[in-house]
């Protein structure tokens, strides 16, 4: 008898989880500052639904993954890790930002009924279990640029979007530097990590791959209304202000470590010459750490799914051999020799990749190359005289 009810009520539950909007209902595409943490420094994007009549007041956070995922750090470190949708109470989601003192803005769209029942069932639809992972790209397929996806997908040709929002005609590097002027060594990390796919000039709707794009590229869409363009943004709202103190001075930035470190390396050097010696020491450190970066470099080209770190020339100066070499081939003179004219011309081949900005890198750099052409110059000259 049980079995029977439950299959009588089944229908009437199923129904019962889509609610039809009432008119006072709004569609709301939020955007939300930045924070402290790395992670967090780019802002954040996600839908507000938000009726009421109905009581009903959810974010749809495309932003969110699962910490219990099996072997999570390896997925994540591969490019791997699955990214999902997921819909809860906009009121957690708000104390969340009001915690980290970040500000957040809504901007309400200009919908029909029918527009915004749509948009709202589509992401109940994607929010399901079945529906709501998706393989996360940082660049192209991220919290973000989903927003625009979402509303391309359920208002088709009636959106119409303004290629011509921002002007400022930045590559994906150029974007994201905007942001870590207080992370100075997550910027450098960050240019170390990423190749040169990402030097080419960015489309307009890939600049929405940032909250702050997609929140200006906003202001500029329109949406057809019975053959008249109007904007999609009906009005914006300031939900949290923003009170940090966003002065902050980083005394020891790659830049200035390591440009100390190139002094230390040039002493080291001059006193090398003046007696006619080398120091191993030196020798080995400069090897060993050029060498394992460089395997870094070349795993996160070739051993992960990350698009972004393909067609690293960073290899050309953090080059992995010099891990074997710091240790097998350095005793002998004359393949050290040959094998330090190969590095300059590595060193020189990226400088010039640099100049016509195939690849732009870290400023920080600079210093590094000092370091890498006066050690390898002095040991070539030194093996040519021995």
């Amino acid at each position: 008898m049980k079995k029977l009810l439950l299959l009588l009520l089944f229908p009437f539950f199923i129904n019962a989880q889509i609610i039809k909007l009432s008119p006072k209902a709004e569609i709301t595409v939020i955007t939300c500052g930045s924070g402290e943490e790395l992670y967090s420094t780019f802002g954040h994007s996600a839908f507000r639904v938000h009726d009421i009549n109905n009581k009903l007041d959810r974010v749809y956070n495309y932003g969110t993954f699962n910490f219990k995922t099996e072997n999570f750090y390896l997925k994540f470190i591969q490019g791997n890790l699955l990214y999902e949708l997921r819909a809860y109470s906009f009121g957690n989601f708000l104390r969340t930002y009001h915690y980290e003192n970040r500000w957040v803005k809504g901007q309400i769209l200009d919908l029909t009924e029918q527009e915004k029942q749509t948009v709202y069932e589509f992401l109940e639809n994607n929010a399901k279990p079945e529906n709501r992972a998706y393989k996360y790209d940082f660049f192209y397929d991220n919290c973000s640029t989903r927003i625009y996806d979402v509303l391309e997908n359920t208002l088709n040709d009636k959106i119409i979007f303004d290629n011509n929002f921002d002007k400022s005609n930045l590559t994906h590097r150029d974007l994201i530097q905007k942001y870590l002027g207080d992370l100075p060594w997550s910027d450098f990390g960050i240019d170390l990590a990423l190749g040169s796919v990402i030097d080419r000039k960015a489309t307009a709707k890939e600049y929405m791959f940032l909250p702050d794009y997609v929140f200006n590229a906003l202001e500029k869409v329109k949406i057809n209304k019975n053959g008249n363009e109007e904007p999609i943004v009906k009005r914006t709202e300031e939900i949290l202000l923003d009170f940090k103190d966003s002065s902050s001075i980083t005394f020891f930035t790659p830049l200035i470590v390591f440009s100390l470190l190139a002094l230390l390396v040039l002493w080291l050097t001059y006193r090398d010459l003046k007696n006619r010696s080398r120091n191993k020491i030196l020798d080995y450190i400069i090897f060993i750490v050029t060498g394992i970066t460089g395997v870094v470099v070349l795993l996160l080209w070739f051993a992960t799914d990350h698009s972004t770190t393909k067609d690293n020339f960073n290899f050309l100066w953090a080059f992995a051999p010099n891990l074997i070499f710091a240790f097998l081939v350095i005793k002998n003179q004359k393949i050290t020799y040959y094998y330090i004219i190969a590095l300059l011309v590595l060193l020189d081949i990226l400088l010039t990749l640099w100049i016509f900005k195939v690849q732009i890198f870290s400023i920080a750099l600079i210093p590094i190359l000092v370091i890498l052409y006066v050690r390898y110059i002095y040991l070539w000259f030194y093996f040519k005289i021995k």
